[in-house]
């Protein structure tokens, strides 16, 4: 069995934990926190073949890191604090984050329909589409994926012009990385600027995340953890159309940690970025158990792990689910349980906090493990410092 290398951030307040670097002097880590993770993470990647995994967790507002296995079998490299991970459609909830940034600096307003930014689609069913429902996945069924034949701007503006809705906009939930990748292009539309750009030169350093990238630079290669398909073959993901948006960011966990830790106190946050966090979990359609905010998930806590499983399942990501429209929409709540789930061909990623319980968990690994064993670990973990909370 490999050896797990682990260590412990410097124990410090959330909103130390935003600004702070990760290069801070460690402390041995209290035996309870890394007792519940160790518990479930080491038999976790012996049964699923998992070589490396770095998990954050911030348990009553303080940080920890914990690494496990190595980076690359090629070079054995250990899983470290710099070991950059794919994060999938986790990259969503940074681009919902400057869509809203976008929102409330009035770039944009949700209620914009497509065309008011992307004028060659006045006319079209696509054109009419209001922001929110991109955000949402309830624009009326389009693809998951890309579609192949999409290489370039123009194509994909060909393509949306003759799309013509499966449903009604706001009955169905069709999980896409198409949508949201057209609400990033909007959103850096309205900015003036390309999304890349205002990621890595606004967003980013907003939030003290300078180990995060789109474009990995030269100088951090190195960092970068080989992703493993499910057979055990070397991958990593090649940017596409609309990968930036959808699920083309790399990260460390100490960087996702400070992501989360924003997420549950944005008043560590400039004014306009905190605003921009907050309105990022607005409720605006139910499905099921699951009330899905722009991007973000979340479920009313207590909650239950079938309800989390039922959610987060592959029913729910592959096809068209029924949803109600929350009218007005539901106001950010802090006794919630928010998630995202985010996946490559080689990597595997989850991200949940709980504000009001000051509850949060990074799981970031070099293989695209099964969605339902995400979803049990983390819950496992954040459970047992839960159940030891006053």
């Amino acid at each position: 069995m490999k050896r797990s290398v682990i260590r412990l951030l410097a124990t410090i307040g959330v909103a130390a934990c935003v600004a702070a670097a990760a290069s801070r002097a460690a402390e041995p880590p209290k035996g309870s926190v890394k007792k519940a993770v160790d518990t479930v993470i080491e038999p976790l990647m012996k049964n699923d073949g998992i070589h490396g995994m770095a998990v954050g967790v911030i348990d009553d507002g303080k940080p920890y890191i914990f690494n496990y296995g190595v980076a690359s079998t090629e070079t054995g490299r250990p899983v470290d604090d710099r070991t950059l991970f794919e994060l999938g459609s986790v990259s969503k909830t940074l681009a919902a984050t400057l869509v809203s940034y976008a929102n409330v600096t009035g770039r944009l307003s949700l209620s914009d329909p497509v065309s008011k930014f992307l004028p060659a689609l006045r006319d079209s069913k696509f054109g009419e589409i209001p922001l929110v429902d991109l955000g949402t996945h309830t624009p009326g069924g389009v693809p998951l994926q890309v579609p192949d034949k999409i290489k370039n701007d123009d194509d994909l503006i060909a393509y949306l012009k003759a799309w013509q809705p499966a449903y009604a906009p706001g009955t169905y939930r069709t999980y896409s990385n198409l949508g949201v990748g057209v609400l990033g292009m909007i959103a850096a539309k309205s900015m003036n600027d390309d999304f890349t750009a205002l990621m890595q030169q606004r967003l980013l350093p907003a939030f003290g995340m300078n180990s995060t990238f789109i474009d990995v630079p030269a100088a951090r290669e190195s960092d970068y953890a080989q992703g493993y398909t499910k057979q055990g073959a070397p991958i990593r993901m090649k940017p596409g159309m609309l990968s930036a948006p959808t699920y083309g960011v790399k990260s460390t966990a100490a960087d996702m940690l400070r992501f989360l830790a924003a997420n549950m106190n944005p008043a560590t946050l400039d004014g306009q970025w905190q605003r921009a966090v907050t309105q990022a979990h607005t409720g605006y359609f139910r499905a099921g158990p699951m009330t899905q905010d722009l991007v973000w998930e979340q479920y009313a806590y207590p909650v239950t792990l079938s309800a989390l499983l039922q959610g987060n399942s592959a029913a729910v990501i592959l096809n068209p689910i029924p949803v109600s429209r929350v009218a007005p929409p539901q106001a950010p709540s802090r006794n919630v349980w928010i998630d995202k789930t985010g996946s490559t061909n080689g990597f595997g990623a989850y991200v949940a906090f709980i504000p009001e319980r000051h509850l949060g968990i990074v799981l970031l690994a070099n293989k695209n493990f099964p969605i339902d064993e995400r979803v049990r670990a983390a819950y496992r973990i954040l459970d047992s410092f839960a159940s030891s909370q006053p």
